[in-house]
């Protein structure tokens, strides 16, 4: 079967930023002139696309939404243009589709249809926070979020640090914005003092801050401003 039709994976901001620091010109220019997307929330979806404009009014886009309700007959259903031809593009709520986000759902129902997979440049939270941490990038895991009982969260960190020392591997977690100074407060009371710990706050926005330090200098530096505002977390046992 010969497929002309292409999903493209378009990256969104991570914060406030004007696009062009964090998008290059030719993605700007995909996704806006694409008529049809796949997103997590059409309101954040509409915003994206107002900042990097798009050639048809918002009103006459149409923006599917992907909830956990969501099956794959409907994401086929979605995907059938593009065996004709067509385009779409499927954008997350913040950084790369299908990293860490449900849009890989859709992905592999492409995948599964023959479509066409287009990936974008654009900013990736995970890798621009391994990339200023300093920390091993060749070997590395990526968690998601910790449990939200407290001892279960230790239990879980002490955890992932004994498979960072046994694979010398880095650690990486997020957390709810509201919960980012508790969760700093348990990695620094539940790690080794030896083991290196890194914030990254705000990534891409002017109000971006990156710091990596052994968790006991953490414990005698003043705490980091991280109320409320999206951080990524990393931390690799020392050898």
């Amino acid at each position: 079967m010969n497929i002309t039709g292409t999903l493209h994976l378009i990256p969104v901001g991570l914060g406030a930023a004007p696009t062009e620091t964090w998008l290059p010109a030719t993605v700007r220019e995909v996704a806006g002139r694409l008529h049809t997307y796949i997103a997590e929330n059409a309101k954040t979806a509409r915003a994206f696309l107002k900042l990097v404009g798009t050639v048809r009014p918002l009103q006459d886009i149409t923006i599917h939404t992907l909830d956990n309700k969501v099956n794959a007959s409907q994401m086929r259903g979605w995907l059938q243009p593009l065996l004709e031809g067509g385009e779409i593009g499927l954008v997350s709520e913040a950084g790369c589709p299908a990293v860490a986000d449900p849009g890989a759902r859709v992905v592999a129902v492409a995948h599964d249809m023959g479509i066409r997979v287009a990936p974008w440049v654009g900013p990736s939270s995970i890798l621009l926070a391994l990339m200023a941490s300093g920390m091993d990038g060749q070997r590395f895991a990526f968690h998601g979020y910790a449990p939200i009982d407290p001892s279960d969260r230790a239990r879980q960190i002490k955890a992932w640090e004994q498979m960072s020392k046994r694979h010398e591997q880095t650690q990486i977690l997020i957390e709810t914005p509201y919960r980012n100074e508790a969760m700093l407060e348990t990695l620094k009371q539940t790690l080794q003092a030896t083991t290196r710990l890194c914030v990254a706050r705000s990534l891409t926005t002017p109000e971006e801050w990156v710091q990596a330090h052994a968790v006991s200098r953490w414990k005698s530096m003043p705490a980091p401003d991280l109320a409320r505002k999206p951080a990524i977390f990393l931390f690799q046992a020392a050898r």
